[in-house]
Parts: C-alpha cells; structure tokens; sequence
C-alpha cells in the first residue's frame, strides 16, 4: 500500500518530530509501505517559506532532496487531479488539502492527516 503524507505529517517525518505518532512513523518506515509526497505539498512549503514567516523556516529544495534520498516517491499533480477537486464534497476550503485528497482518491493512495476536517473526506483518508 502506499501512503500520501499530507504536508504538516511529510513535515513531522521529514524532521523527525515528535508529533508523528510512533505507530504512523512505524508505518511510513515499513518496507511494505510506499511513502509519497505530492507537488503540491512542495508548493505550499515555497508559498508559506517565500511569506518568512519565523515560524516556518522549511527548505523546499533541501526537503525534497532528502525525501526522494530516503526513498519516498513524489507525485506530480495532473488535470485527473485537478479535475477531481470539483467532484469533492465542500468540506474543506483549502486547495492544497483537496488536492490532496483529490490526489489520494485518483491514485488509489492512502492520505494520512493530522487535520481533522480533511479526515472527515469520504475514501481513502485516514487520520493519525
């Protein structure tokens, strides 16, 4: 199976963070497991670094480098997806996490959040 990390869980495990429960970064770490990140993530990291907020210092390039190391797949973004965010109850506003979600559903992918509202999507996502 495989795992799309929505961007504050890609975050937590890239950073070895302790708000990753142990029980996920177990799975994320599984060699039966796929971690992917998604393009979209990588935007909103560069959207929300470029503001210089001093409470997200994140290095987009460096990020990507080491997850692709540490062998997670990145997904690019396709008009499928794109499209897929217009059949997407309104639960959420935001682009970045109905993308997401949108991306989990067309690549048949587990989407792991933190965010409570995105967990409420019907399909393939699971809250942590």
């Amino acid at each position: 199976m495989s795992l799309l990390l929505d961007t504050h869980v890609l975050l937590w495990a890239a950073g070895a963070s302790e708000r990753l429960p142990v029980a996920v970064r177990a799975r994320i770490d599984d060699p039966a497991e796929t971690p992917v990140f998604s393009a979209a993530s990588l935007w909103e990291i560069a959207i929300k670094s470029a503001l210089d907020r001093p409470d997200f210092e994140v290095d987009g390039a460096r990020l990507r480098q080491a997850l692709l190391a540490a062998g997670y797949v990145e997904l690019a973004v396709t008009g499928l997806h794109a499209l897929e965010t217009g059949r997407l109850p309104p639960i959420h506003r935001d682009p970045f996490d109905r993308i997401l979600v949108a991306q989990a559903r067309v690549e048949g992918l587990t989407l792991l959040t933190a965010d409570a509202q995105v967990a409420r999507y019907p399909g393939p996502v699971e809250a942590i």
